[in-house]
């Protein structure tokens, strides 16, 4: 089985620069973004409705009336939340096999756990998260550091309800991973130079 390393992270913490220097220094395919394109060209829905149905616990189960009877029904959009599940399911293991790489969140740590990953999970504290995020720098008006703290809460909130909803495990919990990097006051460069060098 070939180099197949995961990268679960908190909002905020430079996970996707940990796993694109790893990538980097290791000369292996890197895949993030890639993933959203190839399930956009795969399934009927847009790149902006994926992004809102993978981010988050999907839609459950509610009742309604219907023949004169009550029952189940599923929401449509639960049932798109998993079609799309599904579909990234596929590509992750598509991805994995065709050759080593580094693969960012969408719970690839669970989806090829049959394929042995090497599996990582990114935090750091609330302080380093709003730098990292300031020096990012998005267009628009700047968030107050009020504002900041309230949208890392918020997408790590998600993060952690789609984990758990498609997975079963605790999010961030260190049995699930094989590696835990705390990126405060840390140099991400050295930090990925090192990771590297486990697989030597």
């Amino acid at each position: 089985m070939g180099r197949i390393i995961t990268i679960g992270r908190e909002f905020g913490s430079g996970g996707r620069e940990v796993g694109r220097r790893i990538a980097d220094e290791l000369h292996i395919a890197y895949y993030d973004s890639e993933i959203l394109e190839e399930i956009v060209k795969k399934t009927p829905y847009s790149e902006e409705y994926i992004e809102e149905i993978t981010h988050g616990r999907p839609i459950s189960l509610f009742p309604i009336h219907y023949a004169n009877s009550w029952g189940p029904v599923v929401d449509p959009h639960f049932q798109q939340a998993i079609d799309v599940y599904q579909e990234q399911t596929k590509i992750l293991k598509e991805l994995a096999t065709k050759s080593d790489c580094v693969i960012i969140g969408r719970c690839a740590d669970y989806v090829l756990r049959d394929m042995n990953p090497f599996r990582i999970f990114v935090y750091s504290d609330t302080k380093s998260k709003i730098e990292r995020c300031e020096s990012k720098g998005k267009e628009g008006e700047p968030l107050t550091e009020k504002q900041m703290i309230k949208r890392i809460r918020y997408v790590d909130k998600k993060r952690r309800q789609y984990y758990e909803f498609y997975t079963g495990q605790k999010w961030g919990a260190r049995e699930n991973y094989d590696l835990m990097i705390n990126t405060a006051n840390s140099d991400i460069k050295k930090v990925a130079k090192m990771v590297a060098k486990l697989f030597d």
